[in-house]
This record gives structure tokens, sequence and C-alpha cells, in this order.
């Protein structure tokens, strides 16, 4: 069997419902016959710092609520089983689903591919003996020597002076900077 051309397509579901719309797409591909028709089920998302108890939390959220990209041939009944999905409204373009073009889909997957690698980008290099001053938490403000690191877990402890002393504290990376 020669492959069929699939291209990109853009479909609207509920905002929120995503990941369902995508786990439901990615189970029924697996077990049955649609593989020949539906190559890749793909939510746009970008990775987001968030502010939880004074803390940076790393979170991936859809950069594009409510769109879910489809790379697909709509032949026979696969726009049919697409549009009546749970939570899918249609496809963008109304009834007659309309390809993205070639820059649009490099353009989002070049997102999608950039924000995969962001977290390694983000080591930054630190060393024993070096000064860095806190930036969250109870110690804001204040500067302090790296005594140990623990890249596994992203965790530093850096001996601060408070009243005169010298206190080890465990911070994470993204608690202190550079000076």
């Amino acid at each position: 069997m020669s492959e069929i051309e699939k291209k990109f397509y853009v479909l609207r579901a509920v905002s929120g419902k995503e990941n369902k719309v995508k786990e439901y797409l990615e189970a029924e591909i697996k077990n049955s016959d649609l593989k020949n028709y539906i190559s890749q089920v793909l939510i746009p998302t970008e990775k987001v710092f968030q502010q939880r108890n004074g803390k940076k939390v790393l979170k991936e959220r859809a950069y594009l609520p409510g769109y879910i990209i489809v790379e697909a041939a709509l032949v026979g009944e696969v726009v049919h089983f697409l549009k009546n999905v749970n939570y899918v409204i249609g496809f963008l373009g109304g009834n007659k689903p309309v390809p993205l073009r070639a820059s649009e889909v490099s353009r989002i997957l070049g997102t999608v591919d950039e924000l995969q690698e962001q977290p390694e980008e983000f080591d930054v290099q630190y060393y024993v003996g070096e000064t860095v001053k806190v930036t969250f938490g109870p110690f804001n403000g204040f500067h302090g020597e790296i005594k140990e690191i623990n890249p596994e877990k992203k965790k530093l402890i850096v001996l601060v002076k408070i009243f005169g002393r010298g206190t080890p504290l465990e911070l994470g990376y993204l608690q202190v900077e550079k000076e």
C-alpha cells in the first residue's frame, strides 16, 4: 500500500478539553485502521514558570487554547469521525477543512520543538566558591557563597551570613542568580 498524502489540519475543541480529545484520538488510532489516515495529534504548548508558594514552578500550558493540530488524510469517513469526537467543535475553516501551509506548520512545530529544549538551556553553571544572590523566599536579597552543588536535583547549599554567622541554606537553581 502506498503512503497516503497527509496534511496538517486544525481541529477546534472545547477549551480545556484538548488533552481528552488527544488521548481519545490516539487510543482510536492505535486500535483501528485509522493509523493509515491519521499520523499525529498535537496540542501546541508552551512551558511557563509560575510562582507557587514562593517557588518558581515549570508548567506546560496550551498556547493556542481550543485548537488541536492533526496530521491526516481527510478521505472517506475520516472527516466525519474527527468532527464527531467528544469535545470537538469542528475543523477550523468550517465544512471545508483547509490544510495549514508549510510555513504555518513549521512555525507551530518549531515553537513546540524550541520549548521542548528550553529546560536544558536553563542549566546555568554554578561553581563551589562562587557568590550568588538569593532572589526568592525569606532570604531574598541576601548574598552567599556556594558550598555544595547537587546538579541532579538542581539544588545548591549556599552559606549566607545572618547576624554575622554563616548559615547554610538549601536553595534551588531558580531561587538564586549569579552576581
